[in-house]
């Protein structure tokens, strides 16, 4: 006795009761969401806004943001002060990001992480 492929409401053809391309398909994609709802979730702890960023980005501003809370050594992370804002601290992130900081005495306070484009067009005086 042979058996016969049926073919499923979703157009795919197979032997079994369900089409196993689209249960896993459904799975991987209900487990992006889940990963990425929770990957949002972690924006909520961030005392910046860092949402726009890339994800590397974003996963090494806040272990420099960890670490300056813990040691408020900026040079330590290659940071400089600013000449026209000596309060302002840039300390690198990658090549192409800044985390921008305010020197408060002993407390480094996280105002900003911009480009590098960004970083370079901002003005004397201006604002990040």
């Amino acid at each position: 006795m042979s058996r016969r492929k049926k073919k499923f409401p979703c157009g795919h053809k197979g032997y079994g009761q369900i089409c196993h391309y689209c249960a896993q398909r459904k799975s991987d994609l209900n487990q992006k969401r889940q990963h990425k709802l929770e990957w949002e979730a972690t924006f909520a702890e961030d005392p910046i806004d860092l949402r726009n960023l890339p994800k590397n980005v974003v996963i090494k501003s806040r272990r420099i943001m960890t670490q300056l809370q813990n040691q408020p050594d900026y040079r330590q992370f290659h940071g400089k002060r600013l000449r026209h804002d000596r309060f302002v601290i840039s300390i690198p992130v990658t090549r192409n990001y800044r985390l921008l900081c305010r020197d408060c005495g002993d407390l480094l306070i996280p105002e900003a992480v911009i480009s590098h484009e960004d970083y370079n067009v901002v003005k004397p005086g201006g604002r990040f």
